[in-house]
């Protein structure tokens, strides 16, 4: 299964710049043999929240457009995520195609990050991200959500073999991101697909490093700060290997877990 992760430098509160860019670095993820092409975070707007009102995605233009993209070059399409309203409200929203065009997955992220403002102007979301392509158990979170391991686990236990994970991670805790995208595969015992954004906007520099991570840790593509797609090629057996080699799923003691929650 070859993946492409589509490392963008988003212009800032320009949805129809953004549209035209992805289409083209898609298409040449397409042309170079992507089986699963992965966007960034909020690849519509980057996060103009200030400005969501005229520009967040109330049509769904982009899921699709991601759609239309995967049935026509037969491919799975991870979008990423895009800054959406539904129900009146606004929401950081990943969309997932298959590669018949067939919208398998929607996933509004589920924890808000207070240094960018996200609670102030989004709406979180309150379920799994869990999904196939070509049978394969996936599951998708957004940035944020690596600081909380339980949520990621809570994907793994319910059969997830690959967490996509797109991100505008700032630069001045590009490490965190680094060491938090390890841990979760290395934990869950999954890949790790992680595609962060490039570039500036008016408040942030976001840090790009891009990555993709085996079950067992090794890091299989590792991009630096620049615009660019990432490929590699992953082997499914790999986690069922890596599950065997150490049954940390056969281990857990839930109990235990129930016990140690915190108490008010």
């Amino acid at each position: 299964m070859k993946l492409a992760c589509i490392q963008l430098d988003i212009a800032f509160g320009e949805p129809e710049t953004n549209f035209k860019r992805v289409a083209e670095k898609m298409q040449e993820a397409a042309e170079n043999g992507a089986d699963i092409i992965v966007l960034p975070e909020m690849w519509n707007t980057g996060y103009a929240l200030t400005e969501l009102e005229n520009l967040a995605d109330s049509t769904e233009q982009a899921k699709a457009f991601i759609a239309d993209f995967a049935e026509k070059h037969h491919v799975h399409v991870v979008g990423g995520s895009v800054s959406t309203r539904k129900k009146g409200a606004f929401y950081n929203t990943m969309h997932i195609a298959n590669k018949n065009g067939e919208a398998v997955g929607e996933y509004d992220k589920a924890h808000l990050f207070g240094l960018m403002d996200e609670h102030v102007y989004l709406e979180a979301g309150d379920s799994l991200n869990l999904f196939e392509l070509d049978g394969v158990a996936c599951g998708g979170v957004i940035c944020y959500d690596i600081r909380f391991p339980e949520w990621i686990r809570a994907h793994a236990l319910n059969g997830a073999k690959i967490m996509f994970v797109p991100a505008e991670w700032p630069l001045a805790r590009i490490d965190h991101w680094r060491v938090l995208l390890q841990a979760r595969a290395i934990e869950n015992q999954c890949f790790v697909v992680a595609v962060n954004r490039a570039g500036k906007d008016p408040k942030n520099e976001f840090g790009g490093n891009s990555m993709i991570i085996a079950p067992w840790g090794e890091i299989r593509m590792h991009l630096g700060t620049e615009e660019t797609i990432g490929y590699a090629e992953i082997d499914l057996t790999e986690v069922d290997e890596v599950r065997g080699r150490i049954p940390v799923f056969d281990d857990r003691r839930e109990t235990l877990y129930k016990i140690a929650e915190k108490v008010d």
